[in-house]
């Protein structure tokens, strides 16, 4: 590799203009795509064949006007609404109804007076009920009393006709008829009165069913209204309303952009009308640029730190040209790539970082071997030669490395995870080709110009390293170094054992956003969980009878079982589809979508599932923004101890070819770790527990973004192979030059020392930037980057490295023979090639090419 790198560096050098126009070709290519192709970014995360996922696909099938993505809309008004600000809201949500893509929009005041109206309706009637029972009572009550006097009547003509009956033959026939006449009449109006009394009586039985019948649906309807308790769609205040959107089902939860943007565009109506409106995250996604003014801040810093390192403008530029460079063709080719894949807003961010942070430094690490061999004497081309094929040799190596590490993301079977690995993979690979084609180029164009003022005046000479420095304290400390690096780092990771994870919401946007703002008035107003209600899916081995009746007893009696459940506040019936075989809920949790006690509802809802689904012949399905974030972090999590085992044996095995030793991989992986661990621990004392939260802009801590750990690993490794290689492999060197073992960890650190310094320097200068991102979601992932390259490279790669193998000494570059012979011989840094040029640098740093080689230096021209 070395020496085809040697050549591709050397023709670069001798046809700079063409490769320069391939360059800009290429970047004009990329350009080009981005603006035809790119479709808007999404903050939504999904995971084709999840749970949440088939349930909202059982949904769709089902009842299709619920199973939409939904969004929210907060209208404030100062003073409280008046009627003509009512009817601007009404009118602006008329015209939301009528626009394609939108199946629903309540309107909060109508929704709301009909609420109020309904429960007035019930106290009415339950007021009405109680009369009726009243008079129904009072009915019976005269019933008895004229069954009473009835039966008293019939009493009297009972003992007349027998007294008649007794004294018939006594009396004149006169009487005698005249008396059954009597009787007779008696009889008759008893007869009536009977009648009249059993014709009330069957009213009163009528009545009383009928009174029983209503009391039975009054309590149905008390039911069905207890469920939704506490549920608002304008606030006590009066000053807040709150309006819910469904839209049409996509395949997903996300919303089409096109949609949104007019949903926002009619939005503008209000403007003067004394309304104000916000809208959820859901709707605005709030991603405005992948890049903002903070983030130039490490670029400038970074740009600082090349100046002093390399002395002119014009040498400290080129880095940054690179950087520039690769950035625009890898993030322009990711946005053209949005047209066949969906890809979150975080992606181009993190390969925005990655591909500055990987661009300035790998063409550094060439730049600074070419102006040392410049300034020892070396020919010019001949220096960007040899430079791209020694450095260029371990920046392709250390590249590659932390290409594996990112496209090895894909392993984890999460889509998005994968594509936001593949991206930021495909920028580190742009950056690796960029520094060993088109840094020699301009290498080439710059000529000696590239050593500054500074440079050109020791031009000709060259300072190898000494045995002093930072290396040296530490080797006559060791132990006092491992400890104070293991303590300071054991400290750091200490918030890391709270780690909780979750996706972002409204909660976690910037606080000036209408995203927040429509969530903390949501929160402030309806509560919490109104940001992110869950939908529950009842599928019925029955379907239910053709009534009304039925469906209403089916809905509150699973309803009601719903919201036994801890954690849930309310619950809400929405739909029954057109089969009567799916009954779909609404439930709203105690707490926001991020929030623990959300978790434990779902959860809670999971466990109780099966249970409340055998009691009402259902199969029950819970879906939704807030269940699939819920869902895709802990299938994260999940995949978090996979993808470290697949990471620390890449690293073992990578580090065995690299430095043929059994101990330094050991020692380099354990230090990685370290690394990951102090990282977490930061990420999760700023932006869980809340430390230095006026500082970092955390308004409102909350759960650490899901797949933040994965990400960090997958980089964090490939970063930490780059400062391991770079300087582990010059110890390795000056050992392999006859030094000893403690010598070599003090010449080779001071050999490679002072450019990965800078290296890491820039680094976390880059990635600091993103902390103050305007893209909430990029801030820890920076954070997290920046602080795990401090404690990599400064820590453990600088103090604790150094330190171990001073103490192990020669036992750090033990190899069994029979693994020495079958390990193939990686080459870095390009011993073999120097070898064969007659060049060597080491021990004293100088650069020489011995004569007697100069056939095998021309062979390699």
């Amino acid at each position: 590799m070395a020496s085809v790198l040697h050549r591709l560096g050397r023709w670069c050098a001798n046809h700079p203009w063409r490769t320069i126009l391939a360059w800009v070709l290429v970047m004009v290519a990329a350009g080009t795509a981005a603006a035809a192709l790119m479709k808007p970014l999404s903050n939504e995360f999904s995971i084709p064949g999840s749970r949440f996922e088939a349930v909202l696909q059982d949904l769709e099938a089902a009842l299709p006007e619920a199973a939409g993505a939904s969004g929210s809309v907060v209208f404030t008004s100062e003073g409280g609404f008046s009627d003509d600000e009512e009817q601007a809201v009404a009118d602006l949500i008329a015209d939301w109804r009528e626009m394609d893509g939108v199946t629903a929009v309540t309107d909060p005041f109508q929704t709301q007076a009909e609420m109020d109206g309904s429960a007035d309706q019930i106290t009415q009637a339950r007021e009405q009920l109680q009369q009726g029972r009243t008079d129904l009572n009072a009915g019976w009550e005269e019933l008895r009393t004229g069954q009473s006097e009835l039966d008293a009547g019939w009493a009297q003509y009972e003992g007349g006709l027998a007294a008649l009956e007794e004294n018939r033959d006594g009396l004149p026939a006169e009487m005698v008829a005249d008396a059954e006449a009597q009787l007779a009449e008696a009889r008759e109006q008893l007869e009536a009165g009977q009648a009249e009394l059993d014709s009330g009586r069957q009213e009163l039985e009528a009545g009383a069913a009928e009174l029983d019948a209503g009391e039975a649906e009054l309590a149905l309807g008390e039911r069905m209204a207890n469920l939704s308790n506490g549920m608002q769609f304008v606030s006590d205040d009066g000053t807040v309303a709150l309006s819910q959107l469904q839209f049409d089902f996509g395949g997903g939860p996300s919303l089409d952009p096109d949609v949104t943007a007019q949903l926002q565009e009619l939005g503008g109506q209000l403007e003067g009308t004394g309304v104000t409106i916000d809208y959820s995250q859901s709707i605005v996604q709030d991603i405005s640029s992948v890049v903002g003014a903070t983030e130039a801040i490490g670029i400038a810093v970074a740009a600082i730190v090349l100046l002093i390192m390399l002395g002119g403008v014009l040498a400290a530029g080129l880095p940054l040209l690179m950087a520039m460079v690769g950035v625009g063709v890898g993030v322009g080719g990711a946005m053209a790539l949005t047209q066949f894949v969906d890809m979150n807003s975080a992606t181009p961010a993190l390969a925005l970082m990655l591909g500055l942070a990987v661009g300035i430094d790998y063409s550094l690490f060439l730049i600074n071997r070419h102006r040392t061999q410049l300034q020892a004497g070396m020919e010019l081309k001949a220096s960007i030669a040899l430079a791209t094929g020694t450095s260029g040799n371990a920046v392709v190596f250390a590249g590659m490395t932390v290409f594996i590490a990112l496209a090895a993301l894909v392993v984890t079977g999460i889509p998005f995870l994968g594509v936001m690995g593949l991206v930021a993979a495909g920028t580190v690979l742009v950056a690796v080709l960029l520094a060993i084609t088109l840094t020699p180029a301009l290498l080439s164009l710059m000529g000696t110009r590239v050593l500054g003022r500074k440079g050109l005046s020791r031009h000709g000479t060259a300072e190898g390293p000494k045995g002093r420095g930072w290396a040296a304290w530490v080797q006559g400390r060791p132990w006092a170094a491992v400890a104070a690096v293991l303590v300071i780092v054991g400290l750091m990771a200490i918030p890391a054992l709270d780690l909780r994870l979750g996706l972002p919401d409204g909660s976690s946007d910037p606080e000036d956003s209408t995203s927040y703002a429509a969530y903390d008035l949501t929160r402030e107003h309806f509560g919490a969980g109104a940001n992110g209600p869950i939908i529950a899916v009842a599928s019925l081995d029955d379907p239910l009878a053709d009534t009304e009746q039925a469906a209403m007893q089916a809905q509150v009696e699973l309803g009601e079982d719903l919201a036994n459940v801890p954690g849930a506040q309310s619950v809400v019936p929405i739909g029954v589809s057109d089969d009567r075989s799916t009954l779909v809920f609404q439930i709203v949790p105690e707490g926001g979508p991020a929030e623990q006690v959300t978790v434990d509802l779902v959860g809670n809802l999971d466990n109780s599932a099966e249970l409340i689904g055998a009691e009402h012949g259902a199969t029950l399905g819970f879906t939704g923004q807030t269940v699939a974030n819920i869902d895709i972090s802990e299938q994260l999590a999940q995949a978090l101890p996979v993808y470290l085992l697949v990471v620390v044996g890449l690293s073992l095995v990578l580090l065995l070819l690299v430095f043929r030793s059994l101990l330094v991989p050991l020692l380099a992986t354990g230090g990685f770790l370290l690394s990951i661990a102090a990282a977490f621990g930061a990420v999760v004392a700023t932006y869980q527990w809340g430390v230095g939260s006026s500082i970092f802009g955390v308004h409102e801590p909350g759960p650490i973004l899901s797949f933040l750990p994965i990400l960090l690993i997958g980089v964090l490794f490939g970063l930490a192979m780059d400062y391991q290689v770079f300087l582990v492999s010059a110890m390795r060197e000056a050992h392999v030059h006859g030094e000893d073992a403690r010598q070599a960890v003090v010449s080779g650190f001071n050999h490679s020392a002072r450019v990965v310094t800078a290296a890491a320097i820039i680094m976390i200068s880059v990635f600091g930037g993103f902390i103050f991102a305007h893209l909430a979601m990029v801030r820890p992932i920076g954070m997290g980057l920046a602080v795990g390259v401090l404690v990599d490279a400064f820590l453990v790669r600088m103090t604790l490295t150094p330190a171990v193998l001073s103490l192990l000494g020669e036992k750090a570059w033990y190899l069994p023979r029979w693994l020495d012979r079958i390990l193939p011989v990686m080459d870095v840094e390009g011993a073999k090639l120097e070898r064969q040029l007659g060049v060597d640098t080491y021990p004293d740093g100088d650069v020489d090419v011995m004569p007697d080689d100069a056939e095998a230096a021309a062979s390699l021209r």
